[in-house]
């Protein structure tokens, strides 16, 4: 390893870019909002919403400005976080890896830079929208950059095998969401729940540190990929079901929730398909009242132009990693998903 410099800690950052008292009070409002939603005392659908990444400040901000719009016709029905993802898995672990590693994507990576760049867009959009925000925990260690302005995180299908995550997971004060693993065995993520849930102790940042188990961690269902590389779906009723039964055999586990992530191997990361895809899962939690208290909530990655693009092509609001539902589907069914709820 060559060793470049010296990152700030969280804590000198926090200090350097602080938050002004009303960021504080809306997160804090937001958080109590979010937490009512699962433990079934707002009946509101949360709604997780936005790009695959965050790969520019102007075009994720334009995105919420136009969310915030029509936040206003649908906030007595659904509850939206919007994802600001800034950190990006990749499989083979090449090319963009989120606005963290490269602020400017036609730039060399630049973690210093990344690191000011997301802490300033997180907290733009919380002053000029409102809105509090969704990542996903990438790196356990770099959460407390963002500690301060995230209301919802996510671990993915590639991370909730891993501890450091888990534990994590278990302090941060926010809820959690644990993905289904890549291979699809639902009893990964309930383990991982159950981490999440529980009091911990480790070494986390050079610390020796103690949490209380967050009892808002979550199964997050997100399709799965079987042994010759297809994509297969865990939406539909039975999946919900069976997922519910997991639950019902972990007495231990507080607040039972799903969140279904309409995209990734549960569409095949065929982006159209996430409209009939929510809409699938708003008849399930319909017929079955059971199923209704368990869906808190849908994922959906959207963005300002449908598709996805090459970095090349520089088109502003079009994802540069996966497909997403341009800004006019996106309107269009957030409003039919507030009538289904």
């Amino acid at each position: 390893m060559e060793f470049i410099r010296k990152l700030p800690v969280p804590q000198d950052l926090k200090k350097q870019f602080p938050l002004d008292e009303k960021v504080h009070q809306v997160k804090e409002q937001r958080d109590r909002e979010i937490a009512d939603i699962f433990a079934g005392r707002d009946s509101r659908l949360l709604l997780l919403i936005g790009p695959c990444s965050a790969d520019r400040e102007d075009a994720v901000l334009e995105y919420m400005y136009r969310l915030a719009r029509v936040r206003e016709q649908v906030q007595d029905r659904l509850m939206i976080v919007p994802r600001v993802y800034t950190n990006k898995p990749r499989t083979k672990g090449l090319g963009y890896k989120g606005m963290l590693h490269q602020p400017d994507v036609h730039k060399e990576e630049d973690m210093l830079a990344g690191i000011i760049a997301i802490r300033e867009m997180h907290s733009r959009i919380v002053r000029e929208t409102g809105f509090t925000c969704a990542e996903e925990m990438l790196y356990p260690s770099n959460h407390r950059y963002l500690s301060d302005l995230l209301s919802y995180v996510a671990v993915g299908a590639r991370s909730v095998e891993n501890q450091e995550h888990r534990i994590v997971a278990s302090g941060i004060g926010v809820p959690a969401g644990m993905k289904n693993p890549t291979s699809g065995d639902l009893s990964v993520m309930m383990n991982a729940i159950v981490a999440a849930q529980s009091v911990q102790k480790f070494i986390y940042r050079g610390w020796e540190v103690k949490t209380h188990g967050n009892p808002l961690a979550h199964a997050i269902l997100r399709g799965y990929v079987d042994r010759f590389g297809r994509s297969h779906p865990n939406y539909h009723y039975e999946d919900l079901r069976e997922t519910l039964e997991l639950y019902q055999s972990n007495p231990t586990l507080q607040n039972p929730s799903v969140v279904v992530d309409t995209n990734h191997s549960n569409s095949g990361k065929r982006f159209l398909e996430q409209i009939r895809i929510s809409k699938d899962v708003m008849h399930s939690r319909r017929v079955n009242p059971d199923i209704h208290a368990l869906v808190k909530g849908l994922m959906i990655e959207s963005y300002l132009e449908d598709g996805a693009q090459t970095i090349e092509e520089g088109v502003f609001g079009k994802s540069i990693t996966d497909p997403c539902l341009g800004w006019e589907k996106t309107e269009r069914l957030i409003l039919e998903l507030a009538e289904l709820n």
